[in-house]
């Protein structure tokens, strides 16, 4: 069974964010689990990016760079679904759309095991977010945000490399494979670029957190958790339906336009936020409405009949 590194390496993930959840872990552990997990799937399993697929007219690329890209994707990709983690059923709803769509095409692509591991997971999301769903009753933490933006990194990886190597009667065929794993996982990728970019221009480390992502700008526009997170989801699926649309185009064609489409909608969102959290400040009411008359300090005095009495040394 070609996947049962992929189930081992989804454990070993799994038990990573478990531990991190109950005892917290120093980065330098987590991204050695990472890298075990990662490892077991690239070279063990052979799931990883064998070449450029004709972008910029280059197919194949060294074993070792393959290797090295594949081995950085998946943890940038897991690190970074992992950083979406932040509002009632986000994470799980932005997963559950990816998941159905891979389960659908590894079925078309005729690959049965990884087909049934992306439904096994959509069953699983759907039943978790009943309970995640705005106000949660349980939250993600690292064990689900960790094990399921990995299995999501691994199997877009799969998504794109089939996509590139694969003919047109193998399956549904996307011919812009590097645009389309791009769109499948658009929303972390553009948040995590966005705010180490931001962070490293204001002088801060790019791991140090902070209230910047688009979700926390999408709240400051007013929106309600379950609001914000059906926005992002419907904007997943109008990247999905954009790859669809654009299945017969290239990279050259596909990868700058999903790239060009999330920059523009960034900068929109940031114009809109900034409008409405302005707006929100001329309607709030001064913190101090009205002065606080000070009363004036009157000198005590002491009457004379007590000055009489008491005997008062010059001394």
């Amino acid at each position: 069974m070609e996947i049962r590194f992929l189930l081992a390496a989804f454990g070993l993930m799994f038990f990573v964010g478990l531990r991190d959840d109950m005892v917290n872990m120093s980065a330098f552990q987590k991204l050695a689990g990472q890298f075990i997990a990662a490892y077991l799937v690239v070279v063990m399993s052979d799931i990883r990016l064998t070449g450029l697929y004709g972008f910029f007219g280059v197919y194949d690329i060294p074993l070792w760079v393959s290797y090295v890209i594949s081995i950085f994707t998946i943890l940038a990709l897991t690190n970074s679904f992992n950083l979406i983690d932040g509002l009632d059923g986000l994470a799980g709803s932005i997963s559950l759309v990816t998941f159905l769509f891979l389960g659908w095409w590894f079925m078309e692509a005729d690959l049965t095991s990884y087909s049934v591991f992306s439904f096994i997971l959509v069953g699983s999301i759907l039943s978790f977010l009943v309970y995640n769903w705005h106000p949660a009753k349980i939250f993600m933490g690292d064990t689900g945000s960790l094990s399921l933006g990995f299995a999501l990194a691994v199997l877009t990886i799969l998504f794109i490399d089939k996509n590139g190597t694969m003919a047109s009667y193998e399956g549904w065929k996307f011919n812009a494979p590097i645009a389309s794993g791009v769109a499948l996982l658009i929303i972390p990728i553009y948040d995590t670029t966005r705010i180490f970019i931001k962070r490293m221009m204001k002088g801060k480390s790019p791991m140090e957190p902070d209230k910047s992502h688009v979700h926390h700008f999408l709240l400051r526009m007013g929106l309600r958790h379950d609001q914000v997170t059906l926005t992002l989801v419907f904007i997943k699926i109008g990247f999905i339906a954009l790859i669809f649309l654009g299945s017969n185009f290239n990279d050259h064609v596909m990868l700058p336009l999903v790239i060009c489409i999330a920059v523009v909608l960034g900068l929109r969102l940031d114009a809109l936020t900034l409008k409405r959290v302005k707006k929100l400040y001329k309607k709030a009411p001064p913190i101090l409405s009205k002065k606080v008359k000070r009363k004036t300090y009157q000198k005590p005095t002491i009457q004379g009949e007590v000055l009489d009495k008491v005997n008062i040394s010059d001394n």
